[in-house]
């Protein structure tokens, strides 16, 4: 079966010229999923209705490859996912079948390409932390409760009369970091107290 998936960014535009092309490339009307969304919007439910749909066997059809993906990592993802599952794939204006030997080819190519790029960031990302370990620098988040305001939040937690939401609000921090942070500083506080006890041997 012949499944199509077709996007427009906005309301005001048409989904016309899509619909006509799926189905003249034999997609049946009831088996076209119609999204009114932008591409940098993170949710699409009619594409997750859509790609859920899909069985092995099934081709998925798309006017273009940027109704489809909004970066050529989430497509490369899509199509990988259409792959492990036994659906095939084509895109219309950009002559990709890989229902065909050389669409095969093409998805593969593109496949090696964005493989090649996440080596690469990875291979950057490790060889700057390395750098920045040789240079003393840790890596990590930096800690959203610092020494500072782990001193305002004492002093606001000694007030009974303040909660801890609105210790939070007055911080800018959510209470669980709050928790943990405190719960840390207990521990710490211990340790430090453990070391000033005399040695049981002395």
């Amino acid at each position: 079966m012949r499944v199509g998936y077709a996007r427009v960014s906005t309301e005001d535009q048409k989904l016309d010229l899509q619909r006509d092309a799926l189905t003249q490339a034999g997609v049946d009307a009831c088996n076209i999923y119609e999204e009114h969304v932008s591409g940098v919007k993170t949710k699409r439910p009619e594409l997750d209705h859509c790609l859920k749909a899909l069985r092995p066997g099934d081709t998925l059809v798309v006017w273009k490859l940027d109704r489809l993906g909004r970066s050529v990592k989430e497509l490369i993802a899509i199509t990988e996912r259409l792959e492990k599952n036994g659906v095939e794939f084509v895109s219309l204006r950009d002559n990709i079948d890989t229902t065909t030997a050389v669409g095969k080819v093409v998805f593969h190519i593109l496949a090696a390409f964005a493989q090649f790029e996440r080596d690469l960031v990875s291979e950057r990302t490790k060889a700057g932390l390395k750098a920045a370990r040789a240079r003393g620098h840790r890596g990590g988040r930096k800690p959203k409760v610092t020494p500072a305001k782990l001193r305002i939040i004492k002093a606001l937690k000694a007030d009974p009369l303040m909660t801890m939401p609105e210790i939070a609000a007055q911080v800018r921090i959510s209470p669980s970091a709050i928790y943990r942070a405190l719960a840390a500083d207990r521990v710490k506080e211990q340790a430090e107290h453990v070391k000033q006890l005399p040695d049981a041997a002395d």
